[in-house]
């Protein structure tokens, strides 16, 4: 049987845990994006991610009449969870966003697929979410997932310890 509380773990902070952020996170294209903490259990959808850069911290483009960038002017704290299916890597991050509608940064993360929400990058509803982790939770496998499976489903069978040689750890880049 496998003994998840016996996984190996290993903690990154800083410069570390941002690149651990990006490492996972760049690859998924899309997260959970959770604001509203003030009224249970919040508002939780997905989001394009633009960019993740080497300090880890997400970019995005919203729309300045949207609920999420609402509530981010109400409170700015966010919830970001990813998984990167491929390779079994998850990643949860807790961090403060801010909203950015200035020309430079609506030309940088402009993509042409944004075109299917907004009428061109000068639609005045243009924004651009920057979110800046302060700590999260990495897990990851180290073979992908049909070897995962393959272990666990002989683990499972035979009542045998499970090590996927994967790891999981606190991400504090802040």
């Amino acid at each position: 049987m496998a003994d998840m509380d016996n996984q190996p773990q290993q903690d990154l902070s800083g410069l570390e845990a941002g690149k651990k952020i990006r490492e996972i996170a760049k690859d998924t294209g899309t997260c959970m994006f959770q604001t509203g903490f003030d009224a249970f259990p919040g508002d939780t959808r997905p989001m394009a991610i633009q960019e993740v850069d080497e300090s880890g911290t997400f970019w995005f483009l919203s729309s300045t009449e949207s609920e999420k960038n609402r509530d981010i002017a109400h409170d700015p704290r966010v919830v970001l969870t990813c998984q990167n299916e491929g390779k079994k890597e998850y990643l949860a991050v807790t961090g403060h966003a801010t909203i950015h509608t200035d020309r430079a940064s609506i030309d940088k993360y402009w993509t042409s697929f944004a075109n299917a929400w907004f009428e061109g990058k000068d639609d005045p509803r243009v924004s651009v979410i920057k979110v800046v982790p302060s700590d999260g939770h990495y897990w990851e496998t180290k073979n992908g997932k049909i070897i995962a499976f393959a272990k666990m489903s002989f683990a499972a069978l035979t009542g045998s310890k499970m090590d996927d040689g994967g790891v999981s750890g606190d991400l504090k880049p802040v």
